[in-house]
């Protein structure tokens, strides 16, 4: 059973819990540092070995794989000086997108997505950045992540990320995050195109579950994105010494593609909310067309069905009784009466 806040109920401010998915693989760190001339990658055995890069006049980025144990947490911050409301909401997994200023240094929390294909479903797992004067520290859930295009740009020696500070290898690496929100949302606007196209020409009630799972889907998608705007333009707009001038433009661009997928994400709500109109429409135009064949027979055989009775009913003397054609004069009438009324129906456009 995954962890949730319950778990921390009367609890000091600051305790570490780890409030996530039950792990029990082995904490994969890695460790970069780098400036315009040298380069030094690495993966580490234990965190100790990362501490010397806090005072480093290099750019050094750690970054934790696995946050679930919280013995490591507690030794980054104890040798980084990080807050220990940072550390607890480091290792909760539920936490809100959000940035926050300690004056030394700066907090990021994101959500990473990915899109599974087969089942049509948004995956979120959570970063955590800590920007310092000299390096930067990412905490995430599993060793699956988005950054290696950085990754590649550092090894390269000639990207503008080698010649700049640890501010622009934080917006470097929330600028991979949010890149790929971009193939996530086409992956999910097809999803909703193609339903929609499917509810135009025959909506079915499995339609109707799709629907809803992709407006699930696309809430997971809300809940990461929208956030995005506070965050990024708290850092364009604010007075942190750690984010430089030469590189507040590059986070206005990042805000300009957060406003650009809530935007799309507006339309997607938009989208499926016409879709239940359709299916609902489509469902009650059936109803209404079931209901008008009956209604037609009903009406067709309510003077039959009259007819009938009269001749049903047990009197010894009805004048037909002996007519030796009465029988098939009778057929005869209820026939022409059915043919008369289908004839003014159709007359009418009702059939």
């Amino acid at each position: 059973m995954k962890p949730t806040r319950s778990k921390k109920a009367g609890m000091e401010p600051g305790s570490l819990v780890y409030i996530g998915e039950q792990k029990t693989e082995k904490v994969k760190i890695t460790f970069i540092d780098y400036d315009e001339h040298k380069l030094e990658e690495k993966e580490l055995q234990n965190i100790e070995e990362a501490f010397p890069s806090k005072s480093t006049p290099t750019v050094s980025w750690t970054n934790i794989y696995g946050i679930h144990q919280v013995d490591i947490i507690e030794k980054v911050g104890k040798h980084f000086d990080l807050h220990p409301l940072l550390l607890e909401d480091v290792v909760n997994t539920q936490q809100r997108p959000k940035v926050e200023d300690y004056g030394d240094y700066l907090f990021f929390v994101l959500k990473m997505l990915s899109f599974n294909e087969k089942a049509n479903k948004v995956e979120a797992k959570q970063v955590c950045l800590v920007l310092g004067k000299t390096y930067v520290i990412s905490f995430q859930e599993s060793d699956s992540d988005v950054f290696d295009p950085v990754r590649d740009r550092i090894r390269s020696g000639k990207a503008r990320i080698r010649r700049h500070g640890p501010d622009f290898l934080a917006y470097s690496l929330i600028d991979a995050i949010i890149d790929n929100y971009f193939g996530i949302l086409e992956n999910l606007g097809e999803a909703i195109e193609q339903l929609e196209d499917e509810l135009a020409k025959n909506p079915q009630q499995s339609d109707l579950k799709k629907l809803f799972g992709l407006k699930r889907e696309v809430t997971t998608l809300r809940k990461a994105i929208f956030p995005l705007r506070e965050i990024i333009g708290k850092v364009e707009k604010g007075d942190s010494s750690l984010i430089k001038k030469g590189t507040e433009v590059y986070f206005r661009d990042v805000y300009d593609h957060a406003v650009s997928m809530i935007d799309n994400i507006d339309t997607f709500r938009d989208m499926m909310s016409e879709m239940v109109d359709i299916y609902l429409s489509a469902q009650s135009n059936k109803l209404n067309e079931v209901i008008r064949v009956l209604t037609v027979i009903s009406t067709i055989f309510m003077p039959i069905t009259f007819i009938a009775s009269i001749y049903g009913m047990n009197f010894r003397y009805l004048p037909e009784l002996e007519w030796r054609y009465g029988y098939f004069s009778v057929l005869a009438l209820m026939a022409a009466i059915t043919v008369v009324m289908l004839i003014y129906f159709k007359r009418k456009k009702w059939v």
